[in-house]
């Protein structure tokens, strides 16, 4: 596997990671964008680098070359001078810078090489980067079409959040209510019943009670009267006693009722 194909390898496998943690799916693709793109930047630097490296190997070459040329020179004047110690001394290291030069190229030959190749994987990625781009907008155009249509569908079906027809429904009740309400209003208003309908329940309540307790006392006093009127008892109880012992009653009666008021 070459270095462009770990590279997309790598950039698939975030991506799709990324593409399953993520909420939105259009996120995750701007996001793999943009580190395809600092991917490229780093094989930019590569290539800077490569070359960088490339031109040393050369000025070091060039270098060599000068000392081989100055040791030709040497060799020749130590002959002229009769010196052949000095000439094969320089003969000597003039074949040195020479299999230095030989070791020289071959380096120089591979980082060109591997230049060549980055510069390659370098096109090749912006070609890719470009394509994803593209396909990168389309696919956000076609999720974010599909999501408006899904809650467009959603709100109409009433599956989504919001449900339009729920709402104008309790709205329709609401509105119904109301009309009710105010038909009734007027109703008992034209007919003079309002006051009576909105008064105070306990007040009714107890008039219609005590009219039930008088009704029920009369009917009692009546069947008294019709059994006892014309007897008379020895034992029978003054009627001013009967009316004392009353007044006593309803006395007991008020005090209880008072302490319990200061008591709450």
């Amino acid at each position: 596997m070459g270095l462009l194909d770990r590279f997309v390898f790598v950039v698939k496998s975030k991506f799709n990671s990324l593409l399953n943690r993520a909420e939105d799916p259009t996120e995750a693709l701007d996001y793999s964008y943009e580190q395809m793109r600092d991917e490229l930047q780093d094989v930019k630097k590569g290539i800077v680098s490569v070359k960088q490296q490339e031109k040393r190997l050369e000025i070091q070459r060039n270098k060599l070359e000068e000392q081989v040329e100055k040791h030709n020179r040497q060799a020749r004047d130590a002959v002229e001078q009769d010196r052949e110690d000095l000439a094969r001394k320089a003969l000597e290291k003039k074949k040195t810078k020479m299999h230095q030069i030989e070791s020289l190229d071959e380096n120089i030959a591979k980082l060109s090489n591997q230049k060549d190749s980055l510069i390659d994987q370098k096109d090749e990625l912006a070609t890719q980067i470009e394509e994803f781009r593209t396909n990168k907008e389309m696919m956000k155009a076609r999720h974010n079409a599909a999501e408006t249509t899904v809650n467009v569908q959603e709100t109409l079906n009433g599956v989504g959040d919001k449900n339009i027809g729920r709402d104008i429904e309790r709205m329709e009740d609401e509105i119904e209510e109301k009309e009710a309400r105010s038909e009734a209003l007027d109703e008992l208003e034209q007919s003079g019943d309002l006051d009576s309908a909105l008064g105070d329940s306990d007040s009714l309540d107890a008039e219609l009670e005590e009219l039930s307790t008088e009704s029920e006392v009369d009917d009692e006093l009546a069947s008294l009267q019709e059994e006892y009127g014309d007897q008379l008892h020895d034992d029978a109880q003054d009627p001013e006693e009967i009316e004392q012992e009353l007044n006593k009653e309803d006395e007991e009666v008020e005090t209880e009722v008072e302490e319990e008021t200061v008591n709450n």
